[in-house]
Formats: structure tokens, sequence, C-alpha cells
């Protein structure tokens, strides 16, 4: 799945927090129980020289077999009265071992399978939270959601010329997104999401955003003016690798890039953005592309061809309705 290596790596370091976390307590439960009980110190210190002596007898040679079960028998008889007084005093007979999250990995984020090692299921589920958290701190609706998106905001007045009213016809495209997100694949189609300021495209395409981040998929969402921005500052740095950062917006499952046409426009920023989309589209990844430009803005300023490739390809959504931001602010 594609997410990018600041995910992974955010990933990786909160796993290893973990671990270190549970590894933590357990040596404090133990200095705990030393404070408290210091015979079991004593205990564990000479079952550990019970250990050492019989790798010397071993090496010393002679009557190995005696000596090491000797020591095998002290040991054991001194591990029983450490049990013992861990029970007497509350503890429970496994207090210094780490209590990982996942017992399966011990909080490595790997695991051996079929003599390969793999990441732990409980990796992903930690890959997925990271993305969604990046998702949402990112994002300028943080609570972008279906369940948070309120079609009770568009007019139920049949339009005159389409003979359909704005409910009508965002319930529709509120149900299309509900679905594409729950069916998406990497090979989904690529959704132009067009219409006025405030009619609900941002939140619909983070609600599908974070329906797919939590299915496990890698999304990034950017906003146009950030995406040019960021690209230029890469290209022109003597000391940035824009190379990394374009393969991550390539080869990402779901690309959403929002309020397109708010960029400054330029040659650069043209050609930039038509790499990257037909990047996408020759390895059959989907965008999402929201914009409150009509067709023929589109096509002036991204040529008339790059945008019917866009509409060739991809599906249609064309947003109605009154400014719900502006009726949010009055209710």
């Amino acid at each position: 799945m594609g997410y990018s290596k600041e995910i992974y790596r955010a990933t990786k370091a909160k796993m290893e927090e973990r671990r270190t976390k549970a590894e933590r307590r357990a040596e404090q439960v133990r200095e705990e129980v030393y404070r408290r009980v210091p015979r079991i110190e004593e205990l564990e210190k000479e079952i550990s020289s019970c250990g050492i002596l019989a790798v010397r007898a071993v090496l010393n040679g002679g009557d190995v077999k005696s000596a090491t079960q000797d020591l095998r028998a002290k040991s054991l008889s001194m591990q029983n009265e450490v049990k013992k007084l861990l029970k007497e005093n509350g503890y429970e007979e496994n207090c210094f071992e780490p209590h990982y999250n996942c017992k399966y990995c011990k909080d490595t984020g790997y695991i051996e399978k079929d003599g390969r090692t793999v990441y732990c299921p409980c990796f992903k589920r930690l890959l997925v939270a990271t993305a969604c958290e990046e998702l949402n701190r990112t994002a300028p609706l943080r609570l972008s959601t279906f369940e948070s998106f309120d079609l009770n905001m568009y007019s139920h007045e049949v339009d005159k010329e389409s003979g359909v009213s704005p409910f009508d016809k965002m319930q529709k495209i509120y149900n299309y997104c509900v679905q594409y997100a729950r069916t998406f694949t990497p090979e989904s189609k690529t959704i132009l999401m067009r219409g006025g300021t405030g009619l609900g495209k941002t939140h619909l395409s983070l609600a599908i955003a974070n329906e797919v981040t939590r299915r496990g998929f890698g999304v990034i969402y950017v906003s146009a003016p950030m995406l040019m921005s960021t690209l230029s500052n890469m290209h022109f740095s003597k000391e940035s690798n824009d190379s990394e950062y374009f393969e991550m917006l390539t080869k990402c499952d779901l690309l959403i890039i929002d309020d397109l046409g708010t960029e400054f426009s330029n040659t650069f920023s043209n050609t930039q953005f038509y790499n990257l989309c037909n990047s996408r589209m020759l390895l059959r990844k989907p965008l999402i592309i929201n914009t409150n430009l009509s067709i023929t803005e589109l096509e002036k300023t991204y040529t008339s061809r790059f945008i019917s490739r866009i509409y060739g390809e991809g599906v249609r959504l064309n947003f109605v309705g009154d400014d719900i931001r502006l009726k949010k602010s009055f209710s």
C-alpha cells in the first residue's frame, strides 16, 4: 500500500516508543520489588551465578553432567522461591517481563511468516492510524466525515431548468461518494468535483479520504496552492530532492488535490501539474480533483486536451446549491 516514507518513519517511531515504554515499566517494577523484598534480588543474582557456573563446568570438563544437574536443581529451587515471594507480596509471577502491546511481535513491528520477515498486523493498524492523524492534522476540516455531512443544508426547491432540486442532486453525489469510499481500490476511477465555493467538495473528498485511509490505503491530501508551492520550492532548491516527493504523490493509492485553480499559475506549475496527473493516469491510479472553475476556465489554464482526458477517464460530480458555509454562519 502506498504510504509515504514520512508515515512509515513516524509509525516505526511510535512502535519503538511502545516497546521502550513497556521495557521501562518492567524495569521499574523490578526495582520496586527489589526495594520491597530484598531477598528476591539476592535470589536473582544467585540464579544468574548458577548459569555462569554451569558454563564454566562445561568448559572445565570433568563430571559435567553431575555438576550441571546440581546447578539446575539449585536454580530451580531458587526460582520457585522467587515465585512464592512474588505471590506473597501481591505480584504476578511474570511481573518482570515487559507487557508489550502486541504479544506476537513484542512491539518490534515484525513477525516471521513462512520463512519470511513481514510486517506484523499491529504495525499495519498503527500505520493506518498514523496516516489518519497526518490527514487530520493537515486537512482544513479535521472532522470531515460522511456522518457530519448535512444534506439538509441544500434546498428542496426544484430547479426549473434541470427539474431536480439541489437536495436530490447532492444526495446522489453523497451516495456516490460513500459507495466510492467503501469499495475503493487503487484502480478506482478519478473524480472531478466541480462547483461554486462552499458546496461541500472539500468535505466529501476528505470524508472519502478518511474512510479509504481507515480501510488501509495510502491517501495524500493537498491543496493546489500548497502542492505547486512545494514542488516549485523543492525544484529550485539546491538542498532538496524533489524526486522523492514527486514519487510519493505519483504512487500513493489516492491523491486528492483541493482548490485547483486557486494556485499561482505559470508555465512551470502547469507543467508539473500535468506531469503529475499524467503519471498517475498512466499507472491507473485515481485522483480526486476539486475546483471552482468552469470547464472553459479549466481548458484555458490546463489545455483542452488534458481536461478532456480527465473527463474521459474520470467521473464528473457537479455540485449545486448555495454556499453552505454562509448558511451555517447565519444559522
